[in-house]
Protein backbone atom coordinates (compact mmCIF):
# COMPACT_ATOMS: atom_id res chain seq x y z
CA UNK A 1 0.00 0.00 0.00
CA UNK A 2 1.02 3.18 -1.24
CA UNK A 3 0.43 6.77 1.76
CA UNK A 4 -0.52 9.61 0.14
CA UNK A 5 2.92 11.62 1.72
CA UNK A 6 5.06 8.99 -0.52
CA UNK A 7 3.39 9.90 -3.69
CA UNK A 8 3.72 13.72 -3.17
CA UNK A 9 7.23 14.82 -4.99
CA UNK A 10 10.48 15.59 -3.15
CA UNK A 11 11.77 18.52 -3.73
CA UNK A 12 15.06 18.61 -5.53
CA UNK A 13 17.83 20.84 -4.66
CA UNK A 14 18.41 24.21 -6.18
CA UNK A 15 21.53 25.06 -7.46
CA UNK A 16 22.17 28.69 -6.70
CA UNK A 17 25.44 30.69 -7.67
CA UNK A 18 26.70 32.87 -4.59
CA UNK A 19 27.83 36.35 -4.45
CA UNK A 20 31.60 35.06 -3.38
CA UNK A 21 31.58 31.98 -6.35
CA UNK A 22 30.13 34.81 -8.70
CA UNK A 23 33.20 37.27 -7.63
CA UNK A 24 35.87 34.74 -7.50
CA UNK A 25 35.02 33.43 -11.34
CA UNK A 26 34.76 37.09 -12.23
CA UNK A 27 38.62 38.05 -10.72
CA UNK A 28 39.87 34.51 -12.36
CA UNK A 29 38.66 35.75 -15.84
CA UNK A 30 39.93 39.14 -15.39
CA UNK A 31 43.63 37.86 -14.00
CA UNK A 32 43.38 35.12 -16.55
CA UNK A 33 43.11 37.45 -19.62
CA UNK A 34 43.83 40.85 -18.95
CA UNK A 35 47.99 41.40 -18.04
CA UNK A 36 49.05 44.64 -15.54
CA UNK A 37 52.36 44.87 -13.42
CA UNK A 38 51.43 45.33 -9.65
CA UNK A 39 53.93 46.34 -6.88
CA UNK A 40 53.50 47.40 -3.51
CA UNK A 41 50.92 46.66 -1.03
CA UNK A 42 48.35 44.95 -3.67
CA UNK A 43 48.60 42.40 -6.71
CA UNK A 44 46.71 42.35 -9.89
CA UNK A 45 43.75 40.65 -8.22
CA UNK A 46 43.47 42.55 -5.72
CA UNK A 47 43.13 45.54 -8.03
CA UNK A 48 40.71 43.98 -9.87
CA UNK A 49 38.77 43.17 -7.13
CA UNK A 50 38.32 46.77 -5.94
CA UNK A 51 37.48 48.03 -9.71
CA UNK A 52 34.61 45.20 -9.68
CA UNK A 53 33.07 46.87 -6.43
CA UNK A 54 33.54 50.17 -7.96
CA UNK A 55 31.59 49.08 -11.05
CA UNK A 56 29.07 47.26 -9.35
CA UNK A 57 27.61 49.88 -6.88
CA UNK A 58 28.60 53.08 -9.29
CA UNK A 59 30.66 54.30 -7.27
CA UNK A 60 33.90 55.90 -7.90
CA UNK A 61 37.67 54.28 -7.36
CA UNK A 62 38.24 57.08 -4.55
CA UNK A 63 35.13 56.28 -2.65
CA UNK A 64 35.55 52.55 -2.90
CA UNK A 65 39.41 53.10 -1.70
CA UNK A 66 38.00 55.00 1.34
CA UNK A 67 34.69 52.05 2.09
CA UNK A 68 37.35 48.96 2.22
CA UNK A 69 39.67 48.19 4.62
CA UNK A 70 43.36 47.70 3.90
CA UNK A 71 43.70 48.46 0.23
CA UNK A 72 45.60 51.25 -1.15
CA UNK A 73 44.29 54.57 -1.24
CA UNK A 74 42.70 56.07 -5.34
CA UNK A 75 46.06 57.78 -6.35
CA UNK A 76 47.79 54.52 -5.31
CA UNK A 77 45.41 52.49 -7.28
CA UNK A 78 45.30 54.95 -10.41
CA UNK A 79 48.57 54.65 -10.63
CA UNK A 80 48.20 51.52 -11.29
CA UNK A 81 45.70 51.99 -14.18
CA UNK A 82 47.72 54.32 -16.16
CA UNK A 83 50.21 51.84 -16.90
CA UNK A 84 47.32 50.79 -19.79
CA UNK A 85 48.01 52.95 -22.08
CA UNK A 86 47.42 50.87 -25.26
CA UNK A 87 43.08 51.46 -25.92
CA UNK A 88 43.65 48.97 -28.78
CA UNK A 89 45.05 46.27 -26.66
CA UNK A 90 43.07 46.90 -23.67
CA UNK A 91 39.80 45.94 -26.14
CA UNK A 92 41.82 42.88 -27.48
CA UNK A 93 42.16 41.45 -23.99
CA UNK A 94 38.45 42.48 -23.09
CA UNK A 95 37.28 40.52 -25.96
CA UNK A 96 39.46 37.74 -24.96
CA UNK A 97 38.15 37.66 -21.15
CA UNK A 98 34.81 37.84 -22.75
CA UNK A 99 35.19 34.68 -24.99
CA UNK A 100 36.99 32.64 -22.70
CA UNK A 101 33.60 31.92 -20.87
CA UNK A 102 31.13 31.35 -23.76
CA UNK A 103 29.18 28.37 -22.85
CA UNK A 104 29.45 25.46 -24.87
CA UNK A 105 25.76 25.05 -25.90
CA UNK A 106 26.30 28.90 -27.16
CA UNK A 107 29.08 28.00 -29.93
CA UNK A 108 27.30 27.29 -33.36
CA UNK A 109 24.75 27.97 -32.70
CA UNK A 110 21.69 30.18 -34.10
CA UNK A 111 20.68 33.19 -31.45
CA UNK A 112 19.33 36.44 -31.72
CA UNK A 113 21.85 38.79 -31.47
CA UNK A 114 21.91 42.81 -30.85
CA UNK A 115 23.93 45.48 -30.70
CA UNK A 116 23.28 48.47 -28.63
CA UNK A 117 25.49 51.82 -27.99
CA UNK A 118 26.39 52.83 -24.65
CA UNK A 119 26.83 56.36 -24.37
CA UNK A 120 28.46 57.94 -20.80
CA UNK A 121 28.45 62.01 -20.60
CA UNK A 122 31.43 63.88 -20.95
CA UNK A 123 31.95 67.76 -19.31
CA UNK A 124 34.70 69.70 -20.14
CA UNK A 125 37.45 70.61 -22.53
CA UNK A 126 39.11 66.84 -24.00
CA UNK A 127 42.84 67.30 -23.95
CA UNK A 128 44.18 66.50 -27.37
CA UNK A 129 44.89 62.94 -25.96
CA UNK A 130 41.64 62.32 -25.02
CA UNK A 131 39.73 64.28 -28.11
CA UNK A 132 39.91 61.05 -30.41
CA UNK A 133 38.38 59.20 -27.88
CA UNK A 134 35.09 61.53 -27.73
CA UNK A 135 32.20 60.63 -29.28
CA UNK A 136 29.93 63.37 -30.58
CA UNK A 137 25.60 63.04 -30.49
CA UNK A 138 22.68 64.20 -29.89
CA UNK A 139 22.24 66.48 -26.40
CA UNK A 140 21.51 64.39 -23.74
CA UNK A 141 22.36 64.49 -19.43
CA UNK A 142 23.72 68.34 -20.34
CA UNK A 143 26.13 67.59 -23.12
CA UNK A 144 26.69 66.00 -26.90
CA UNK A 145 30.20 64.81 -25.84
CA UNK A 146 30.30 61.13 -25.00
CA UNK A 147 32.78 58.17 -23.86
CA UNK A 148 30.96 55.70 -25.88
CA UNK A 149 31.18 51.89 -26.42
CA UNK A 150 29.26 49.35 -28.52
CA UNK A 151 28.29 45.90 -27.19
CA UNK A 152 27.34 42.51 -29.20
CA UNK A 153 25.09 40.23 -26.67
CA UNK A 154 23.17 37.66 -27.94
CA UNK A 155 19.86 37.01 -26.47
CA UNK A 156 19.03 33.61 -24.79
CA UNK A 157 16.40 31.79 -22.07
CA UNK A 158 15.77 35.38 -21.15
CA UNK A 159 19.09 36.12 -20.16
CA UNK A 160 21.92 38.38 -22.63
CA UNK A 161 25.20 37.17 -23.07
CA UNK A 162 27.82 39.65 -24.01
CA UNK A 163 29.99 38.26 -26.20
CA UNK A 164 31.70 41.22 -27.62
CA UNK A 165 32.66 44.93 -26.70
CA UNK A 166 34.23 47.70 -28.65
CA UNK A 167 35.16 51.12 -27.31
CA UNK A 168 34.67 54.32 -30.17
CA UNK A 169 37.01 56.78 -31.19
CA UNK A 170 35.40 60.00 -32.55
CA UNK A 171 35.84 59.20 -36.49
CA UNK A 172 34.57 55.69 -35.94
CA UNK A 173 31.40 54.68 -38.66
CA UNK A 174 28.92 52.68 -37.74
CA UNK A 175 29.72 50.24 -40.64
CA UNK A 176 33.12 50.01 -38.92
CA UNK A 177 31.65 49.38 -35.57
CA UNK A 178 28.85 46.63 -36.41
CA UNK A 179 31.66 44.73 -38.78
CA UNK A 180 34.64 44.62 -35.48
CA UNK A 181 31.87 43.31 -32.92
CA UNK A 182 30.75 40.80 -35.88
CA UNK A 183 34.35 39.68 -36.77
CA UNK A 184 35.03 39.29 -32.46
CA UNK A 185 32.11 36.56 -32.51
CA UNK A 186 33.31 34.88 -36.46
CA UNK A 187 35.57 32.20 -34.64
CA UNK A 188 33.14 30.64 -32.53
CA UNK A 189 30.82 30.08 -35.78
CA UNK A 190 27.86 32.09 -34.32
CA UNK A 191 24.74 31.65 -36.54
CA UNK A 192 23.06 34.97 -36.37
CA UNK A 193 18.95 34.33 -36.56
CA UNK A 194 18.33 38.23 -36.44
CA UNK A 195 20.10 41.01 -35.69
CA UNK A 196 18.97 43.88 -33.35
CA UNK A 197 20.40 47.59 -33.65
CA UNK A 198 20.28 49.92 -31.20
CA UNK A 199 18.47 53.15 -32.96
CA UNK A 200 21.87 55.20 -32.79
CA UNK A 201 23.38 52.85 -35.69
CA UNK A 202 20.31 53.79 -38.22
CA UNK A 203 21.80 54.83 -41.50
CA UNK A 204 21.64 54.14 -44.59
CA UNK A 205 24.50 52.67 -44.68
CA UNK A 206 24.31 50.38 -42.01
CA UNK A 207 21.07 48.93 -44.19
CA UNK A 208 23.03 48.39 -47.33
CA UNK A 209 26.14 46.49 -45.57
CA UNK A 210 23.86 44.17 -43.90
CA UNK A 211 21.52 43.50 -46.68
CA UNK A 212 25.04 43.18 -48.65
CA UNK A 213 26.24 40.21 -45.79
CA UNK A 214 22.56 38.72 -45.86
CA UNK A 215 22.09 39.17 -42.40
CA UNK A 216 18.49 39.77 -41.11
CA UNK A 217 17.76 42.67 -38.72
CA UNK A 218 15.61 44.82 -37.18
CA UNK A 219 16.28 48.37 -35.95
CA UNK A 220 14.82 51.69 -35.25
CA UNK A 221 14.46 54.24 -37.87
CA UNK A 222 12.94 57.70 -38.42
CA UNK A 223 11.15 58.82 -41.79
CA UNK A 224 11.22 62.29 -42.67
CA UNK A 225 9.82 63.64 -45.91
CA UNK A 226 8.06 61.88 -48.40
CA UNK A 227 11.17 60.68 -50.99
CA UNK A 228 14.87 59.52 -50.33
CA UNK A 229 16.09 58.06 -46.98
CA UNK A 230 14.64 55.61 -45.28
CA UNK A 231 11.67 55.68 -47.76
CA UNK A 232 13.34 53.84 -50.41
CA UNK A 233 13.55 50.91 -47.92
CA UNK A 234 9.96 50.60 -47.17
CA UNK A 235 7.69 47.79 -48.80
CA UNK A 236 4.06 49.08 -48.94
Amino acid sequence: MISEESTQSVPTEQVVLTDSETLSEVLDCLTENISLHTQGAFDKRKLFEILVRAASCRDSIENTAKILNKVPCGNDIRYHLNKIDNFEKLEELSNSALRSRIPDGIKKSRHKVAIDLNLIPYYGEPSDEEDVYIYRSQAKSGTCSFYAYATLYLLTNGKRVTLAIKGIRRFDTNVAIITYLLNEVSNIKLHIKKLYLDRGFFSISVIRWLQALDIPFTMPAIRRGKKGGINQFLCM
